[in-house]
């Protein structure tokens, strides 16, 4: 049965995270949010372990830990959620709603952290310079008959067309990156009205696949996104381009991906993110070929992570002071 809220905001609340490791290893402080209360950390939380560690707790902060409606309606003591993320995937934000819980996320904290790490897959992909350096470090440079070698094609991205699934923040920092490297850009974004210009030429999705030589996903995970990149969207791109995804795993068919990339239908696939993380071990991507995944450090950066802390600070504060930040889930 669910209970209603009856926390008259203390001065003094009690705060926990129940998943703090990702976002401060150790390398970090939590001093300034212990400043505003009693605080709690946890490293972790498994599923068993998050009600009894939800009681009793004024805040709840989160980053992938779900607080969903059965747990929250057990948690009465509940006032504020705040997510270690942008993403607000974790947090059943309609129940929210109805409890009169603001949920605050952390806007725009990894944008360039995220723009580096999509650029950095794609340089890799284009020079191989992981794959020299390992090569070279082994001798093969010294036992070679030529004053140079190369284990994988030598490729240029000036020139090629970059195709970019939404326009937000990340993208656009995307699109500068790009552009100094003198790419050309296409975007695909439901509101493109008002949005900077930067070189880029508005397209239909069907344009971009068709049109890309590299296509690079940073678009949110709803509904209508889940599994955007499938069998049929693939045989809409270019033969042989290039796939990244650092925004969310849902974004692809998992499935199909690994198929095309199999039957070089897709040239290479470059990922931060899967739908399942840490992915199972029969993922297909884990085994195919022409696929570099990383696991999901693109927003990881210390400064990303002290932004994060420092925004997540910023959003307690604001709410004890009665004027909630960031809130996702507005009455």
């Amino acid at each position: 049965m669910c209970v209603q809220s009856t926390f008259m905001k203390s001065p003094n609340p009690s705060i926990c995270i129940l998943d703090a490791f990702t976002t401060n290893p150790g390398d970090l402080s939590w001093e300034a949010l212990a400043s505003l209360g009693n605080l709690t950390v946890y490293d972790r939380t498994s599923p068993s372990e998050r009600l009894e560690r939800a009681e009793g707790h004024h805040i709840l902060i989160t980053n992938k830990v779900v607080l969903d409606k059965g747990l929250l309606c057990q948690v009465p003591d509940c006032e504020l959620v705040c997510l270690l993320s942008t993403g607000t995937n974790a947090v059943d934000l309609d129940y929210c709603r109805e409890r009169g819980i603001p949920v605050c996320n952390i806007p725009a904290y990894s944008t360039d952290s995220v723009a580096e790490l999509t650029f950095a897959l794609l340089l890799d992909w284009a020079r191989g310079v992981h794959v020299h350096g390992e090569a070279v470090r082994e001798g093969a440079w010294c036992d070679s008959a030529d004053f140079c070698f190369s284990k994988t094609p030598q490729r240029e991205l000036a020139g090629k067309t970059l195709g970019l699934v939404g326009f937000g923040e990340i993208a656009r920092a995307v699109a500068r990156i790009a552009a100094a490297f003198g790419m050309k850009l296409l975007a695909c974004t439901p509101h493109p009205e008002g949005k900077p210009e930067m070189g880029q030429d508005f397209v239909t999705l069907e344009t971009l696949l068709a049109e890309s030589d590299v296509v690079s996903l940073h678009c949110p995970l709803t509904e209508a996104t889940q599994g955007l990149i499938n069998e049929d969207r693939i045989a809409m791109m270019r033969p042989g381009a290039v796939l990244i995804n650092t925004g969310r795993g849902g974004l692809l068919d998992e499935a199909a991906v690994a198929a095309a990339l199999k039957e070089g239908v897709l040239g290479a696939a470059l990922l931060d993110v899967l739908s399942s993380e840490p992915p199972r071990a029969d993922n297909p991507l884990l085994s195919a070929p022409n696929c570099t995944i990383t696991p999901h450090i693109a927003w990881a950066t210390r400064a990303a992570r002290e932004r994060l802390i420092s925004i997540l600070v910023e959003n307690v504060t604001a709410f004890l002071e009665g004027n909630p930040k960031n809130v996702v889930n507005p009455a």
